[in-house]
């Protein structure tokens, strides 16, 4: 690929390969959903994995560790679970304050599913067998999750997309009092936050409105789509890599801070749709789903399948910056949902810390 010596062109090629990136996901989802309702298969299967699974960071992250850039990888990895945990839950709680009662093993999960990875970056590096060990163990934790899901009466692991997909209501449940509600810092009567903060937000900030309907077409067809968004996918994100190396080489920057700010956070935009989004409308256990699904995949798969490419340096940077603030969000959002309370003082810490990490990773 000839890539331009230009910054500004540089710039325009990265946000051309984003954009190609976050527009095939959005296709492939749309694609394989309405492929998978052809053919009949299981709509439960489905939420696992359209849910469990960010594949805009996925690709990102798999395409720079492919072309050798495993600290671009890396940063995209903790970038993204830093942008959910502290700017998506930092803005639910500003905008709509929330009380719900989480699951005391989601809580334990959230806190606990970092530590694997974090053992094995102590070291200086994480090999391609600590990898596969990571990637193994996503599979049986979000198995867990699920099966818990399949014997509750509340369902938290299910992104609106997916809900939309396998013909879930979106609305909370007003006749049985099981669904649960939004309230303005806890001190207002359920369903008040929305009137009294007067928000009317379209948060659906993805490429939605520019993906075509498949929901006519064969399932054989969509699986044809679905491969094309594929090939797409795969342009998209070598773009993207390509041109982000020559911007971070050209204003002098590691590949680590690169990753972890501004590529992770224009990659990461629609998680405040899938986060806010459900609060507002009185879900927010969709929300908290989103949190913990996100980063069960990034502290797992997504570190393990980098590390199965090319081993990854986590020394340096790596365990003075971006693990302690990641540490840091964890603790203030795990603290909150024990307390089942997600509050504006909450909120701002988690967006204090996200612009402190910001500034950590180019002082």
């Amino acid at each position: 690929m000839v890539v331009p010596s230009s910054p500004i062109a540089l710039v325009g090629l990265f946000l051309v390969g984003v954009v190609l990136v976050i527009w095939c996901v959005e296709v492939f989802i749309e694609a394989v959903a309405q492929s998978a309702v052809s053919l009949g298969i299981s709509g439960f299967f489905l939420a696992v994995v359209l849910a469990g699974v960010d594949l805009e960071n996925a690709v990102l992250g798999v395409t720079a560790a492919f072309v050798a850039l495993p600290d671009l990888a890396l940063g995209t990895v903790f970038g993204e679970s830093l942008f959910v945990l502290a700017v998506a839950v930092g803005l639910a709680g500003i905008l709509v304050p929330f009380r719900m009662d989480v699951p005391r093993l989601y809580l334990l999960v959230l806190v606990l599913v970092p530590v694997p990875a974090f053992a094995m970056s102590i070291d200086g590096t994480i090999d391609p067998l600590e990898g596969a060990a990571l990637l193994a163990l996503f599979v049986p934790l979000l198995s867990a999750i699920f099966w818990r899901e399949r014997r509750s009466e509340t369902t938290y692991l299910l992104a609106d997309e997916v809900q939309e997909v396998v013909g879930l209501e979106t609305e909370p449940d007003a006749g049985t009092g099981t669904g649960t509600k939004a309230v303005n810092g806890g001190d207002e009567p359920d369903g008040r936050a929305d009137r009294a903060l007067d928000l009317d937000l379209d948060l659906d900030l993805d490429l939605d409105e520019l993906v075509p309907s498949f929901e006519h077409r064969s399932g054989l067809f969509n699986l044809g789509v679905a491969v094309l968004a594929t090939i797409g996918l795969t342009i998209g994100s070598g773009i993207t890599v390509v041109s982000a190396e020559g911007i971070f080489v050209a204003l002098g920057i590691s590949g680590l801070a690169f990753g972890a700010t501004v590529l992770s956070f224009i990659a990461s935009i629609e998680e405040l749709a899938l986060t806010v989004e459900p609060v507002r409308q009185n879900r927010p256990e969709l929300a908290v789903g989103n949190v913990v699904g996100s980063t069960v995949f990034y502290m797992t798969a997504n570190v393990g399948i980098i590390a199965v490419l090319h081993p990854i340096g986590s020394g340096g940077d790596v365990l003075t910056v971006h693990w302690p603030f990641l540490a840091g969000c964890l603790l203030v959002v795990t603290a909150m949902l024990a307390r089942g309370r997600v509050t504006r003082l909450g909120g701002v810490v988690l967006f204090a810390l996200y612009v402190a990490y910001w500034i950590a990773n180019y002082a």
